[in-house]
Parts: C-alpha cells; structure tokens; sequence
C-alpha cells in the first residue's frame, strides 16, 4: 500500500529535516501491492506499517532511535502506536515532526497511543506487534532462492524494497477488525529530507 503519508520534499541547505528509516509492512493488498507502483487500487486496503528511524534530525533535535507503527485503511483513518519504550526527549522530538515528515498519516489519526512494542527478525521473517496488531510475514524467493529486490519505485520511502507474504496480519480495534494471510508485505528504506 503506498499510503506513505510522506509531505512533499525538497532538498537544500536550509532543510527543516533528514531522515533514514526502515520500513515493513503488510496490507490486505493481493501480491504485489500496485500502490507501491503508483497505481492506487480501488480496493480496500487495511495495512500496518512498522516505521524504524536509524538517523535524521527535524530542526536540530536527534530522531535515531524513535519508532512506531501506523495502522490504516488507506485514504480513511489511521491509528498511531508509538513506542512506549521511547525517552521524553524523543517523544516531545516525535510530536514536532510527525505532523510535519508525515502529514499524511497525522490528518487521519484517530488515535496516537504509547504501547508496548515487540520488533522480531529473522533471516527469512519480521514479526511486529502492538496490543491492536499483529504482523508476521516472510520473505518471498525469487530466482535461485534470492531476495526479490524492486528499485525505483515512484516514492522516497521505497529504496531498495523487499517483497514479503503475510503470514498472518491481524488488528482489531473499535475502527476495524481483520486477518489476512497470503497478502502484500514489504520491507524498504526511506531516504527524506525537506
């Protein structure tokens, strides 16, 4: 699902921010998702997506570390889950640029929560759960067994994109309940700065 919830960027001296962060997520989107593609299906899309900053900064403050996850129905609503885990120093730092680095996602919250957050890897499958959801998927084999890996897509938060299958993607929330297994799941590295 390409809901990004990415503003519009450019790049320059005076840049407000910079950002590198990995992402995974699932969506109820069958394989692969075309939004990713720039093409939005009609479609319902449900999704989660996990939203892990390695390094950046929004106006001087540090954002290495902070993480949370987004659960949506594309172009409806979201519902943010953010790391309870996080320092006050980064939480004050997430509520000064999420509205900014993820305008999208912010004007369809209809909620932000601080949660418990469990990240798990392994070579082959990431699992990621908050009290609302649960995301567990594994990697797609390409040719000879490898990773299949899609670069240049039309969006600044797909570099070097992964495809994975949901093995199971579930949430339940008073905004909606689903599960899904077989669907779209991603991994890929946004790269933003504005």
């Amino acid at each position: 699902m390409a809901l990004s919830g990415v503003t519009s960027l450019s790049f320059g001296a005076s840049e407000r921010f910079s950002m590198i962060a990995d992402l995974a997520e699932c969506c109820s989107c069958e394989i692969p998702c075309p939004c990713n593609y720039g093409l939005p299906t009609e479609l319902r899309c449900d999704g989660n997506r996990l939203i892990e900053i390695r390094s950046g900064h929004f106006e001087g403050a540090d954002l290495t570390g902070i993480r949370f996850m987004v659960t949506f129905l594309m172009g409806n609503w979201t519902r943010i889950h953010i790391d309870e885990s996080m320092t006050p120093a980064q939480q004050e730092t997430f509520d000064k640029m999420f509205p900014v680095i993820f305008a999208g996602f912010d004007r369809l919250s209809r909620s932000k929560h601080r949660v418990p957050f469990t990240v798990e890897r392994g070579t082959d499958r990431i699992r990621f759960t908050v009290p609302e959801s649960t995301v567990e998927m594994k990697l797609m084999a390409g040719l000879g067994g490898e990773k299949i890996v899609v670069n240049g897509l039309p969006n600044p938060a797909y570099h070097e994109y992964v495809q994975f299958m949901s093995v199971n993607h579930r949430h339940s929330s008073t905004d909606a309940t689903w599960e899904y297994a077989g669907t779209n799941g991603f991994t890929s590295v946004m790269r933003v700065s504005g």
